[in-house]
């Protein structure tokens, strides 16, 4: 169960870009709406075919959403962190969610009930345009990851997949297995250790049992496939107002 929280990291819209991009007129009617939460790893916040009814904009948390197939298989299609929103599917004509999303990382959130935010994003005006744009942008990164995941190495995407955690990581350290890790990229555990072992001897990262460190993002940039330059740039491009900032290098428990 999720339980509301009024802790000054939760309750400040402005960590969270998408919000921050949010007109202050627009603002000043979401702000006694907004409610904080705290969301633990591996929680599910919609199964694909449920009625979405919130909308969540992680602050610290990061989200996975994920295709999850009947004989209990399941890939990562994107990630959404402190960049932007997860429940899409309802103010695009849908009152259910398409996908599962779970929490990748735990952390905090602001929530808004489903109901009031079709309100507003029926108004018209910049918060229509600006949500358009994000959903545009996570479009892409869905369809570079379907890209990445076909044509390029279990390597590559580990690069690519611990790059987009970096952009939303607004800490120094994540628990996850490389069990998580492999369901996430639809790929075999044996799989991430073995990249994970090539990319420790080049010095990219650094690892011991149950830690993962990047130690040199502009490695780990080199090392990764076009795909997640292709998905900055895309989300750079449609939302510079949004646009994340470097942030400081990624520690992962495995």
């Amino acid at each position: 169960m999720m339980h509301a929280i009024p802790t000054p990291i939760a309750a400040e819209p402005r960590r969270n870009a998408l919000l921050a991009a949010v007109p202050p007129a627009d603002m000043a009617r979401w702000s006694q709406h907004l409610e904080p939460v705290e969301l633990r790893a591996g929680q599910m916040l919609f199964d694909a075919g449920t009625r979405v009814t919130h909308l969540y904009f992680p602050v610290t948390a990061i989200l996975a959403l994920l295709n999850v197939m009947e004989d209990g298989g399941s890939a990562e299609s994107s990630v959404v962190g402190r960049e932007g929103l997860a429940g899409v599917s309802l103010f695009m004509g849908g009152e259910s969610s398409t996908d599962s999303t779970i929490v990748l990382c735990s952390g905090s959130a602001l929530r808004i009930r489903a109901p009031f935010m079709m309100a507003e994003f029926n108004r018209g005006g910049p918060v229509l345009h600006l949500f358009l744009r994000y959903t545009q942008a996570l479009i892409t990164q869905m369809s570079q990851t379907v890209v990445c995941n076909r044509h390029h190495s279990v390597e590559q995407q580990l690069c690519r997949w611990l790059l987009l955690l970096l952009d939303r990581s607004s800490g120094s350290e994540i628990l996850m297995t490389h069990e998580t890790i492999a369901n996430m990229l639809g790929v075999r555990r044996e799989g991430i250790t073995e990249a994970a072992c090539r990319l420790a001897q080049l010095g990219y990262i650094s690892y011991r049992r149950g830690h993962i460190t990047v130690v040199n993002r502009a490695g780990l940039e080199r090392r990764s496939c076009e795909c997640y330059g292709v998905v900055r740039k895309e989300y750079q491009r449609l939302l510079p107002m949004a646009s994340l900032p470097p942030r400081p290098l990624l520690s992962a428990v495995s």
